[in-house]
């Protein structure tokens, strides 16, 4: 399938199809408006669900009293990761679009990705706090640190490559939903389809550039950490 998109895509990867907007004439088509809208949904997106989903997972992890409350939150959470993204897109047409007004923009977008991937970034923040060593809270402690100097200045320095990757994944993840691409394969014209098969070319080089970053940077980060 991918080498099949590649041999009808690449002969379109050009810089107009770089530059130039949607057109009704596949030849003159290209994903400008795409991309850069893409970017911006990204933008927006990391904006609201990383420092949400991190805040949210410290909470959860070495602040919340453990009791069904809790409970209850932690698994709606590790629910939430699997829900379909057609399930969050109606639920943000009622909310961002109905309710709160903000129509078809960029913030109802980012908003909704960020909806979409706040349960992964929880998840992998967790997840990354519970790896680290006890002898690094009970050391902390040891010396006198409070419970705020523990968790900024020991716990996320030490869990950040966990949580990178975490971000960057969930990141990855709410991209594939933002390029025009089923536009162009709805139409009957073969042109439409190989511009397509271009733009899902990019989209494929851009997620596993995505996860290319969050592998580096989760080995360099341990490299540098000292137990």
């Amino acid at each position: 399938l991918f080498a099949g998109m590649a041999i009808d895509g690449i002969p379109r990867l050009t810089g107009d199809f770089f530059t130039n907007f949607p057109s009704r004439r596949a030849g003159e088509a290209g994903i400008l408006s795409a991309w850069v809208g893409s970017i911006l949904v990204m933008f927006v997106t990391a904006l609201f669900a990383v420092p949400v989903g991190i805040a949210g997972a410290i909470y959860l992890e070495e602040y919340a009293k453990k009791n069904w409350f809790t409970d209850v939150i932690e698994i709606n959470i590790s629910n939430l990761a699997g829900v379909p993204s057609i399930v969050y897109g109606l639920l943000a047409l009622g909310i961002f679009v109905y309710m709160f007004g903000f129509g078809q923009s960029i913030l109802s977008a980012g908003l909704t990705l960020a909806l979409l991937i706040l349960p992964i970034v929880i998840v992998a923040t967790r997840e990354a706090l519970r790896a680290i060593p006890k002898h690094i809270r009970e050391g902390a402690y040891a010396c006198g640190a409070s419970q705020w100097q523990v968790v900024s200045h020991h716990l996320v320095p030490y869990g950040m490559p966990g949580i990178l990757t975490g971000v960057i994944i969930g990141m990855a993840r709410a991209i594939g939903e933002t390029i025009q691409i089923s536009n162009w394969t709805s139409r009957p014209d073969p042109a439409f389809h190989q511009n397509a098969a271009a733009a899902s070319f990019v989209l494929v080089l851009m997620t596993l550039g995505m996860n290319g970053l969050a592998i580096w940077l989760r080995y360099r980060l341990r490299k540098n950490i000292k137990w």
